[in-house]
């Protein structure tokens, strides 16, 4: 299996069945042109700067190997809504199209296309569904967890979201988007495995409860695991288990890190950092963990709390402050032509578009534009040929693509950073691109 293998959700029946019913009557018609589509985020949520492009690794896993199995096909004939013939064509279906997109870890803002596939009509609709759930959910927990890194500044970060996740698909996504946007360590076994992400862990406050006193239970806890462990201190008394640690620590227990999950967490780790330097264990290092997110982390840090890494879960995993994009995968040309959507709130740019992105001297992004992609315009085309005749062209690891999302977070200039009330990039639109939905305007009157 893959080092970074999606998790087993893989049926072709996982879509809308809109699909399958335009699909047939594409087929059943003829409509079988190539279709060029395209997924975009309307507009960002409230309190975000930018978004992190995310989830194109099992996308391409989902089209490459997209196909009715018969049992599938056997189901679809029990409900009566499909012929036989139409049956016999869906099992034969196969992805044959073309990809672009821009790599994982790239920032983008609102109505950039992110990802777009030129492929058989029918081909080409039918993916639109599980593309947009794979696309849409870690590109949501990616942008989050990105700005917890932004605001946890040099502090390490933990995934501990997988329990409150919705599914376990969820959760093992969450854990590989937030590694990818530059969290360092996943609570999720199973993510480690599959992803070969580093994964970390420390107690629960049942381990305490269940021994007599707690100063037992940090010593059994330590002989099982003597190579250096994270002692949950608060499910007492914070501060009285601070002062054991150190004693514990003077025995030779090998105390690496103290996690505090509750109360004001900013005061408890000043009273504990003071107690553990006061005694000699300036080495142990404090977690916090609790009801965190990119909103508390900063003013955590803000306050000077001396915290070395956060364990951040529930609202992470949901993205509760915003807990879906916008986004959507539109029809842009088809046989040549193209096409534009023009729903009052809901128009669409026609044609087949790209990115470019400009830096300033500081190598922060001063604009992006979105053109035609045979213009010239001036900056980086941020879309790139991913999949050629329903076959990928590469397969980066997973560290590289983290690598690269550090580097487009580095490139956001200040504005877009901010965790309260960021103000993002606004996209200029070529007047190229602007000429040619005035045509298509005119061609469908």
């Amino acid at each position: 299996m893959s080092a970074q293998s999606a998790p087993p959700a893989t049926s072709a029946l996982l879509t809308d069945l809109y699909q399958l019913t335009m699909i047939t009557a594409y087929q059943a018609l003829g409509l079988e042109r190539p279709a060029v589509f395209e997924y975009f985020v309307r507009e960002l949520p409230a309190q975000r700067g930018f978004l992190v492009a995310a989830g194109l690794e099992q996308a391409l896993d989902y089209l490459e190997t997209l196909r009715f199995d018969p049992g599938e096909l056997d189901w679809l004939a029990t409900t009566g809504l499909y012929t036989r013939v139409a049956l016999d064509r869906l099992a034969s279906l196969r992805f044959t199209g073309d990809v672009d997109a821009m790599p994982e870890g790239t920032v983008h803002f609102a109505n950039e296309p992110v990802l777009r596939v030129v492929a058989p009509l029918p081909e080409a609709q039918f993916v639109e569904s599980r593309l947009i759930n794979l696309l849409h959910y870690q590109g949501l927990v990616a942008s989050k967890a990105a700005r917890c890194r932004l605001a946890a500044g040099t502090a390490r970060l933990a995934d501990f979201g997988f329990r409150r996740a919705h599914g376990a698909e969820a959760g093992l996504l969450a854990s590989r988007a937030c590694y990818l946007a530059g969290f360092d360590f996943t609570a999720t076994v199973d993510a480690g495995r599959r992803f070969g992400i580093p994964v970390t862990g420390t107690m629960a406050h049942s381990f305490v409860q269940a021994h007599g006193d707690e100063v037992s239970a940090f010593r059994d806890f330590a002989r099982v695991h003597p190579r250096g462990v994270t002692l949950l201190i608060d499910t007492y008394d914070t501060i009285r288990a601070a002062h054991a640690v150190v004693g514990l620590v003077r025995e030779g227990v090998p105390v690496r890190a103290v996690r505090i999950d509750s109360g004001d967490l900013g005061g408890y780790a000043v009273e504990v950092r003071g107690i553990l330097d006061t005694g000699g264990c300036s080495d142990v290092r404090i977690v916090a963990s609790g009801n965190l997110d990119e909103f508390a982390i900063e003013r955590l840090r803000s306050a000077g709390a001396p915290i070395d890494s956060y364990g951040v879960g529930t609202r992470l995993d949901v993205s509760a402050d915003a807990p879906y994009l916008e986004c959507v995968y539109k029809l842009q040309e088809y046989d040549g032509e193209p096409r534009r959507k023009r729903s009052t709130g809901k128009a669409t740019w026609p044609g087949r578009k790209q990115v470019y992105r400009e830096l300033d001297a500081d190598g922060r992004i001063a604009r992006d534009a979105i053109g035609l992609v045979d213009e010239r315009l001036p900056g980086r085309p941020l879309l790139e040929p991913v999949m050629r005749d329903g076959r990928r062209l590469a397969r980066p690891p997973l560290d590289q693509i983290r690598q690269h999302a550090g580097r487009e977070l580095a490139s956001l200039p200040g504005p877009c950073r901010r965790i309260v009330d960021p103000v993002p990039i606004v996209p200029t639109i070529s007047p190229a691109l602007v000429a040619l939905a005035a045509a298509v305007d005119r061609s469908f009157p």
